[in-house]
């Protein structure tokens, strides 16, 4: 009784400030996500899914003021792909540096806009996977997010989009606390890749619902930006039909604080999906994915390929789960979480599950933590590679396996490219 009323007067404080809209639609879901807000409380260090995880700058009042970080002359990443730029600075929309929207050949809306419709077809989505993610984890930052977000993008998909849509986030004040939720629906046969990159705010709480029907495939990466004292938890719930392709990459280097969740549920025959991550930390750096895959269908796949590479006493969390339903049969699932700790401060706390109630699946999981490999870096610098560079370079083969999971080559190379400009500034 103790431990809930902390939560709720946790909770009571978190949101005293924030404002919720009832407007339309949206309003009648945001009552219905704080309802369910109400009903967990904030999330508190003694929870079992937030054991490795202080939650507490997450949930204080005020975000913890966080400096911005001048990326000098390097270009932004993804500077090179042919995109639609949709742009938010501190959380709000930016009309002047976006893109004209229909260049995408996709339904794009700004959710303070078409929520205040009677009718609009995010309607059917916008709150209903979050609320179906919170069985049997509780998510509350996650319903905080469908309660009180200011803004976020609808997208809506019906062929195969003419260019990626980039959402873009830029950082300006060191106070900001931002709260944006998405929803992205692709219709049977449809195909979208969303493209996300910047730090966003001092404090960051982002909610994405992903719709994925029959035989639609969709791609979605990501970069966290470099502003290290930012703090984010983000969460994305899809649900993907028969047929279909899901697949998540995220790239994080540097902040203070970031918690990523996915919850992904495979609900139709032959449904693929895939969630990667590749993260490097440096000092006071606390990096947590928590994934949570649901076959609920027959002869689906799904990977979760992680790699962490910390050092200077960095911290990195994997909470990965795959749960295989009854008459999920000929399940495919496979998950892997690494760490390589480039010295003896840095720590990797991992907790991979698999719960199965079919007979005939293949279900596999794996995790590992360790140094360098002495002999591979005797064996490079044997032959006249310096010893920096030799590090890099197997820091780089580590991360590997994560970074193939993006499909575009040109993205990956990208990707590479900035993780080994991060070695490089981090040398030593």
């Amino acid at each position: 009784m103790a431990q809930a009323q902390v939560k709720s007067d946790a909770l009571a404080a978190r949101i005293a400030g924030l404002t919720l809209d009832e407007k339309g639609w949206l309003g009648r879901a945001r009552r219905e996500a704080l309802a369910r807000l109400t009903s967990m409380g904030l999330p508190v260090r003694r929870d079992e899914y937030w054991r490795y995880t202080d939650p507490s700058s997450l949930t204080v009042p005020a975000p913890i003021p966080a400096a911005t970080f001048d990326a000098g002359d390097e270009a932004p990443l993804f500077d090179g792909i042919e995109r639609v730029k949709l742009v938010f600075v501190d959380g709000v929309f930016d009309a002047a540096q976006s893109d004209a929207p229909e260049l995408a050949g996709v339904e794009i809306h700004r959710l303070t806009e078409a929520g205040a419709t009677d009718l609009h077809w995010a309607r059917d989505l916008y709150g209903v996977l979050e609320a179906r993610g919170q069985v049997p984890v509780v998510r509350p930052l996650a319903a905080l997010g469908s309660a009180f977000a200011t803004d976020g993008i609808l997208i809506r998909v019906t062929g195969k989009a003419a260019k990626p849509v980039a959402l873009i986030y830029h950082h300006q004040s060191e106070t900001s606390d931002a709260i944006l939720h998405h929803c992205v629906k692709l219709e049977e046969g449809a195909e979208l890749t969303l493209l996300e990159s910047g730090p966003a705010a001092a404090r960051f709480t982002k909610v994405v619902e992903v719709d994925v029907a029959e035989g639609a495939r969709f791609h979605h990466i990501r970069a966290q930006g470099r502003d290290h004292e930012r703090r984010a938890n983000t969460h994305i719930f899809a649900r993907v039909g028969a047929g279909a392709l899901f697949k998540s990459f995220t790239l994080t280097a540097n902040g203070r604080l970031t918690r990523n969740e996915a919850v992904i549920e495979l609900v139709g025959d032959e449904a693929v999906a895939h969630v990667a991550g590749a993260a490097v930390g440096d000092g006071d750096f606390h990096h947590d994915d928590t994934v949570f895959v649901t076959h609920a269908a027959e002869r689906c796949e799904s990977r979760q390929v992680f790699k962490k590479v910390l050092k200077n006493g960095a911290v990195g969390v994997f909470q990965g789960k795959i749960l295989v339903k009854p008459g999920a049969q000929k399940t495919d699932g496979y998950q892997i979480s690494q760490s390589l700790l480039l010295d003896e401060d840095s720590q990797f706390l991992a907790k991979p599950e698999l719960e199965i109630y079919a007979d005939d699946v293949k279900c596999s999981h794996g995790s590992t933590s360790g140094a360098i490999d002495e002999t591979a870096l005797f064996y490079l610098q044997s032959r006249g590679v310096p010893k920096k560079i030799a590090t890099s370079l197997l820091v780089l083969a580590f991360l590997a396996e994560a970074i193939a999971e993006v499909e575009d080559e040109a993205i990956a190379e990208d990707i590479r490219q900035r993780l080994e400009n991060w070695l490089s500034r981090h040398e030593g």
